[in-house]
């Protein structure tokens, strides 16, 4: 946990220690410190897996941006349920947050889809994520058309891509140890519709 005499330490848990753990590992890690695992499932609970970005949080969720036709987008739309996880292997801590996932505003999908390279915006034209592809030929075929339809630095954000917020109902923070008796705290929001600024807090078992 943040002391009392770092800045970190007026934010509510378990938001303070995450920022001061993501702080530590955007120094340290070689490359994409916001890199997180984002765990979706079906209704019937088959689950899938992958990395994505940390793209925006605070202690209303945390944000990630994405083609929402895609498979993720689809096990989102039926199952309003993700966890993520930080694992950040040089610092040997990891973080898991479940809850329930809400849709960003438009403004906000339009303001990261503006801050985003030339290149990336025309990709979010040109790729059908997730769907089978013939070739490599046949998307940067899609690419080259989707540059000469936008020529300039005013491409759209199409209407599939978006974000979305995990709002975070439990945190826990892991930390490595020796002889692997390491150090779990489990933060729980007592209100699980998300109003609630109040945590509960408990030690785990390694």
């Amino acid at each position: 946990m943040p002391d009392e005499a770092s800045p970190l330490a007026a934010l509510d848990v378990p938001f303070g220690q995450f920022a001061t753990w993501l702080e530590e590992a955007m120094a340290s890690e070689p490359n994409d410190a916001n890199a997180m695992v984002l765990a979706t499932a079906t209704p019937d609970g088959r689950p899938s897996a992958r990395t994505v970005l940390l793209k925006g949080w605070d202690q209303d969720g945390f944000v990630f941006y994405t083609n929402t036709l895609s498979r993720k987008g689809g096990e989102l739309a039926a199952n309003r349920h993700a966890c993520l996880l930080f694992h950040w292997k040089s610092r040997r801590r990891q973080i898991r947050i479940e809850g329930p996932v809400v849709d960003a505003t438009a403004a906000e999908a339009d303001a990261y889809f503006a801050s985003r390279p030339r290149i990336s915006r025309l990709g979010a034209h040109a790729s059908d994520q997730s769907r089978p592809l013939p070739a490599r030929a046949v998307l940067e075929a899609r690419l080259a058309e989707a540059e000469a339809r936008f020529p300039g630095e005013d491409i759209p954000r199409p209407d599939y891509w978006s974000g979305y917020r995990v709002v975070p109902a439990v945190i826990e923070f892991w930390q490595d140890m020796p002889f692997r008796l390491h150090d779990r705290s489990v933060y729980t929001r007592l209100d699980q519709r998300g109003d609630g600024a109040a945590w509960s807090v408990q030690k785990l078992f390694p």
